[in-house]
């Protein structure tokens, strides 16, 4: 299992509008090319892309659209569809078993950020679901050793039983969505509907 920097800390959480331009640029990129193919970094750092913004269902059509020969051409291509085939099975421990690689410079920085945001996606959905886990189980889930997993839990705020090895999560506290009171909206109905007459 990989090592724990001092995980919450150090964790970068890639910039969503800096994926979506890059997304963007590789997509045009591919759609520009002669014959519609593109030389196999555009298909790698394409595929990275689309699994680090979860979007698995354009991950595997690219995959399926990419020809034989580039695929043949460019090994690491299949190890980051490797990953691609782990986050649609949900198989977390095969996703992190997977992503622990060297990766090419091409996609070093893109593959690291899937590996936070999958263990930060782990943990949102464990506060949600659980109300007690083994520490076993959520080492597997966030891909770390089980000591680095309990302290994980303990920065997170989280009760870490060492006698009966458990984990109890606390829900993550889910953004405030201000409510119009319902004279408000009243007003703004009429208001709108009053337009609409008018």
């Amino acid at each position: 299992m990989a090592a724990a920097p001092s995980l919450l800390n150090a964790m970068v959480i890639p910039d969503y509008e800096d994926n979506r331009r890059l997304r963007e640029d590789l997509e045009k990129q591919e759609l520009d090319a002669p014959c519609g193919v593109p030389n196999g970094l555009v298909y790698l750092k394409l595929l990275a892309v689309y699994l680090l913004q979860n979007d698995l269902c354009n991950a595997k059509y690219l995959w399926k659209r990419m020809p034989q020969s580039v695929k043949m051409a460019l090994p690491e291509l299949a190890s980051v569809w490797n990953v691609g085939q782990k986050l649609w099975q949900r198989d977390f421990p095969g996703i992190y078993a997977a992503l622990n690689q060297e990766w090419s410079e091409s996609v070093a920085q893109t593959m690291q950020a899937l590996t936070e945001t999958t263990r930060a996606r782990a943990i949102h959905l464990i506060s949600r679901a659980y109300s007690s886990i083994g520490i076993v189980d959520f080492a597997g889930f966030v891909g770390l050793a089980s000591d680095q997993a309990a302290q994980l839990a303990l920065q997170h705020g989280w009760q870490v039983d060492r006698t009966s090895e458990m984990i109890h999560p606390h829900r993550l506290a889910a953004p405030i969505v201000s409510c119009t009171p319902s004279e408000e909206q009243l007003m703004k109905l009429t208001d709108f509907v009053t337009f609409l007459e008018n």
